[in-house]
């Protein structure tokens, strides 16, 4: 019976250690998720103070790079949530736009005053490749909390639950 319990024991804390890795975010990630925080408070900030215009110019600018940014959070919500990845993904996009609409209604009018000017900085970038950087360094507000990761715990963690699987007992030990 022991060996029965020690054998589950160690399967549900090396399931826990697995699901922990895989929920975790690349360095990539964590600024793709910046540029998606920074394109949806530039949304917001455009719809708020009309400034819609400008808003248009900074896709239309950077297109491609934002492009680029969302296919890295389309394989993050992929990687960590299979086949609920698109709901998970449209949660985040519709928690992402409250969170920065709830900040806009807490800033009131002193939120355009701190915003629109994050239009003449980004559009004064030397080129997408700059777009990131500028979005991580603007810290915007996340409904999530992103956890590192890296590759080799995740790799090694299936090889030690193979190893583990191999030594639990198949039938009822006495």
């Amino acid at each position: 019976m022991r060996t029965l319990f020690s054998g589950l024991l160690t399967a549900a804390l090396l399931a826990a250690n697995v699901a922990s890795a895989q929920n975790c975010a690349r360095p990539a990630d964590k600024t793709a998720f910046d540029v998606a925080g920074l394109k949806s408070q530039l949304m917001v900030t455009a719809i708020t103070c009309e400034a819609t215009e400008r808003y248009n110019s900074f896709i239309a600018r950077f297109r491609a790079n934002l492009l680029a940014e969302e296919k890295i959070v389309n394989a993050y919500f992929a990687r960590n949530f299979g086949k609920r990845a698109s709901k998970e993904h449209d949660d985040y996009i519709t928690s992402l736009a409250n969170s920065q609409s709830e900040n806009g209604l807490k800033l009131g009018t002193a939120f355009c005053n701190q915003n629109v000017g994050m239009f003449d900085e980004v559009m004064a970038l030397r080129d997408g490749t700059a777009l990131p950087e500028y979005a991580t360094s603007k810290n915007p507000n996340q409904p999530i909390t992103l956890v590192a990761c890296t590759e080799a715990p995740a790799r090694r963690s299936r090889a030690v639950i193979r190893q583990a699987s191999a030594t639990l007992p198949v039938g009822p030990t006495h």
